[in-house]
């Protein structure tokens, strides 16, 4: 829990000095609050101040330890600020109208005291669950791709589908009432020019005007959007104010060149209070438990979450004290995530201890949704023309019974157009030394799964799969001023540039799930890219889509196709529970 309450002190020469209280208003406190991390300012007892301040009053009562100290931090009395008088949209005291003092600056508050502030936290920093619910941040605003909580794209729901905020006119007051309206401060930072990436999807706003004191992003004028206005290039983003939690230092990262790598060493307390540095064992560890260490120790991004540490052995730490560390890749702190009671590790060497590499940008690919729903059909392929596609895996069990080479199978076909919208190039994690050769379709595959192709049914369940390996992972196209820098031709480098995007069509093979053995009826069509998360991006939550799938025996149709974070929390639900089309008739 963050300290939510004290006397206000700012940064003096070499020291800090405290703000006399007459004049004082909720407004000073509110900007106050906002530079620390907190949406809302409330209303401080000073009573309790002052009571320890006069110890004297009531004899017979000691005044407690916390009294004491309290008293002694107020006896410094050096008043440097007086008539602060801010309107409470400022996102820095500097930025209020005051008056320094000058001369003898101990006496100059007669009559008052060090201002003293209280304020609310926001939700993800409150532990009590009737608080958190009754302060429910909002449900119409969210923050995308960012390194760490309190920073990323803003994203607006609009008509059960999020879009983007076009940057123009996009300031720091606008930023403000986005950070407040998420449970955050003021705005540290109002980013343009798609800094935390580029949405996909609709652009809902632009020229947003906010005042600053406005409840929500919807209270403040705005702009609707032509397609002339703005493009994903214009996106706008935010860094706010959050609260400081101290949670760097209780991990650290050793043995590395730069201080963006290395072995990860916890802190550890003991029961009697010494404390230590300790090792996390390698085994499970990856990139969603690397993405915590990185957030948490404020370097950005994880780029790798490494089992082995053997060439980072510089530091005399050897205990291994954590094991089983399972992240969901949304916690604050290693601390918040799932681990082992007590330590079990098959190799317990400090050279099996996890490490990460950490970096300030990372890619985040997401997929063409309409594509799919345009592209879709169904193909009866002959045998004698699946050798390959058998090889590598990409027909249904059934298929090795079949009387080769006669018969055929049903695949289900598409195109994928995969984009890279994120601020770092895709690259596959094995180097080319490891890329296996595939001679049947003459190239190499650099990644071992790259996308999952499944057909669900009502309950979920998978009924149809498909997987497709990273045939080649290349620079298909790019929009406009972006130059290719991938290709497969000639054991040339794979990868996806930031701003392109590489295009499997309908007609290769293994872009297909095999539904030979599947009835009739209704179903959810789902891709997943990076499922095994073996590369970092900086978002994970759009790397799924869905679509709506009526397949009636000859014939298939796709529907509702979309990016598994773009529609509302109902429009989701809504999408879950679709009985299927009645008809062939798709509204």
């Amino acid at each position: 829990m963050p300290i939510t309450e004290g006397v206000v002190e700012v940064k003096h020469k070499d020291g800090w000095a405290q703000i006399c209280d007459l004049g004082w208003t909720p407004k000073n406190s509110r900007v106050v609050c906002g530079m620390m991390g907190f949406p809302h300012e409330r209303k401080v007892n000073k009573s309790f101040y002052k009571q320890t301040a006069k110890p004297k009053a009531n004899p017979k009562s000691k005044p407690s330890n916390s009294g004491k100290r309290l008293y002694a931090e107020r006896q410094k009395n050096n008043f440097q600020l007086h008539s602060v008088a801010c309107t409470g949209t400022e996102v820095h005291l500097a930025a209020c109208p005051l008056e320094f003092n000058k001369g003898n600056s101990t006496s100059s508050c007669q009559g008052g005291m060090p201002v003293v502030v209280s304020c609310v936290p926001g939700p993800q920093f409150t532990h009590n669950a009737a608080t958190k619910k009754k302060m429910k941040t909002t449900s119409t605003v969210r923050l995308k791709a960012g390194a760490k909580l309190g920073e990323g794209r803003v994203e607006v729901l609009k008509n059960t589908e999020w879009g983007t905020v076009c940057d123009d006119r996009w300031t720091l007051l606008s930023a403000s009432v986005v950070c407040r309206e998420m449970g955050f401060g003021s705005a540290k930072e109002a980013l343009t020019g798609a800094r935390m990436g580029q949405g996909m999807g609709p652009i809902h706003m632009n020229e947003v005007q906010c005042v600053g004191q406005e409840k929500s992003i919807w209270n403040c004028p705005f702009k609707n959007i032509t397609s002339e206005d703005c493009q994903h290039m214009e996106d706008a983003a935010v860094r706010c104010n959050t609260p400081y939690m101290a949670l760097e230092n209780s991990i650290r990262i050793t043995g590395g060149r730069t201080r963006y790598e290395g072995r990860v060493e916890v802190l550890d307390t003991a029961s009697n209070g010494t404390q230590s540095w300790g090792l996390i064992c390698g085994e499970g560890w990856g990139t969603m438990e690397g993405m915590v260490v990185c957030q948490q120790l404020g370097l950005g991004y994880v780029n790798h979450g490494m089992q082995e540490t053997w060439y980072w052995d510089s530091s005399n730490v050897t205990d291994m004290i954590l094991s089983g560390v399972k992240c969901t890749g949304n916690e604050m702190s290693l601390s918040h995530c799932q681990h082992h009671k007590t330590v079990s590790c098959q190799k317990a060497a400090a050279k099996f201890a996890a490490g990460v590499i950490c970096s300030e940008t990372a890619s985040d690919l997401v997929l063409n949704a309409p594509l799919v729903q345009q592209s879709v059909y169904i193909e009866d392929r002959p045998l004698h023309m699946l050798y390959c596609a058998a090889e590598e895996d990409c027909l249904s069990q059934s298929a090795s019974k079949a009387n080769w080479p006669y018969g055929h199978r049903r695949l289900l076909r598409f195109s994928s157009q995969i984009h890279n919208i994120g601020r770092a190039d895709f690259r596959p994690k094995a180097g080319r030394h490891s890329w296996v050769w595939h001679a049947c379709h003459g190239h190499y595959h650099s990644m071992d799964i790259f996308t999952h192709y499944d057909l669900l049914n009502a309950n979920g369940s998978k009924v149809a799969e498909g997987h497709k390996a990273s045939f080649c992972l290349e620079d298909t196209e790019c929009h406009e001023g972006v130059s290719k820098r991938y290709e497969c031709a000639n054991f040339g480098e794979q990868g996806i540039t930031v701003g392109c995007w590489d295009l499997y069509r309908h007609d290769i093979d293994c872009q297909w799930i095999d539904i030979t053995d599947i009835k009739p009826g209704n179903y959810i069509l789902q891709v997943v890219i990076n499922p095994n998360f073996e590369v970092a991006e900086s978002d994970f939550t759009n790397n799924a889509m869905k679509c709506n799938c009526k397949y009636d025996g000859h014939r298939i149709w796709l529907h509702h196709c979309h990016v598994g974070d773009s529609f509302s929390e109902e429009a989701e639900k809504r999408f879950e529970k679709y009985p299927g089309q009645l008809n062939n008739q798709i509204s």
